[in-house]
């Protein structure tokens, strides 16, 4: 077959990603080259993402080039992705799960440790993401947050040059790249605590649903295990009817005797959140019983 075409976002961290999903094909003899896609999300840094206009800016321009066949795969980070698929296009695998859990890097010089996380009082914390923020400020309400835009080397540059006094990106980033950070510290949250984005840390594969033997080939990339407990975390985001921008973590595990669903919600990043945690046998009807509960309990 001719070759397969990942698009790709043009960071380290979205290559790696591409690459990763290449290498995997390519153990099955099938020929993958990468074509790079800019998307709106890459183009417009002088923006937070509440300024800017739809969702998706990190997946539409990749979600056009499946459309009009200038590619045949696009690989994601599973968390970018809206809840409702475009007509004619389907996730046809996911990835297994790196770490779900966030890492909060801190210049040396802020660390107190008498503080919680170790981050010391009315520090300027650097994230973009309304449901760090949310998170942020119901444990530390003293500190100060302001967006901040780039790749996950940028980000970590603008730290190191003092802009910020920590920043918080995803672990599975980090340990992707395998960045070197031993100049600062660095804190992993506990995803009890501090809840992850729904899918963080899985890689999603989204091709033209028609597309049927690319379907037969990703199959033997396909995780079903993870798929089924990241399929009720997006499933509480969708039923909320949310965005990557709504303040809103969910995180599903199995347990010695079922499943266990984490979620937190609010109705803006300042606003105080409501969580709940379930414990099940399985994981059916689970998101629809978590968004019940946050419902009842969210204060308005």
């Amino acid at each position: 077959m001719d070759n397969i075409v990942i698009g790709s976002r043009g960071s380290d961290l979205a290559l790696w990603q591409a690459n990763y999903i290449k290498d995997r094909i390519e153990v099955y003899g099938y020929p993958v080259e990468i074509k790079i896609i800019k998307t709106q999300g890459d183009i417009i840094q002088h923006l937070s993402f509440d300024k800017m206009e739809g969702k998706g800016f990190f997946t539409k321009e990749l979600e056009s080039a499946l459309l009009d066949c200038s590619i045949d795969l696009a690989v994601h980070s599973y968390k970018d992705l809206e809840t409702n698929q475009p007509n004619d296009l389907s996730i046809a695998a996911v990835s297994e799960r790196a770490s779900p859990a966030d890492m909060m890097l801190i210049r040396k010089s802020q660390v107190d440790s008498s503080q919680k996380w170790n981050l010391k009082t009315n520090a300027l914390v650097g994230t973009s993401s309304a449901r760090r923020k949310m998170q942020l400020l119901h444990h530390r309400p003293d500190v100060r947050i302001n967006d901040i835009r780039g790749n996950v080397p940028t980000r970590i540059n603008k730290l190191r040059d003092g802009n910020f006094d920590a920043i918080i990106l995803a672990k599975a980033g980090l340990d992707r790249l395998q960045l070197d950070v031993s100049d600062l510290f660095a804190y992993e949250f506990d995803t009890t605590e501090f809840i992850p984005a729904p899918a963080q840390g899985v890689l999603a594969c989204q091709i033209r649903s028609r597309d049927t033997i690319l379907i037969n080939i990703l199959r033997k990339l396909h995780c079903e295990d993870v798929a089924e407990l990241i399929d009720v975390e997006r499933k509480v985001l969708n039923l909320f009817e949310g965005g990557c921008q709504l303040p809103l973590g969910a995180h599903c595990v199995r347990t010695d005797t079922g499943v266990r669903l984490h979620a937190i919600v609010a109705d803006d990043y300042k606003s105080a959140p409501s969580w709940v945690v379930i414990n099940a046998p399985n994981t059916k009807g689970l998101a629809e019983r978590a968004v019940e509960e946050l419902k009842k309990k969210v204060v308005h």
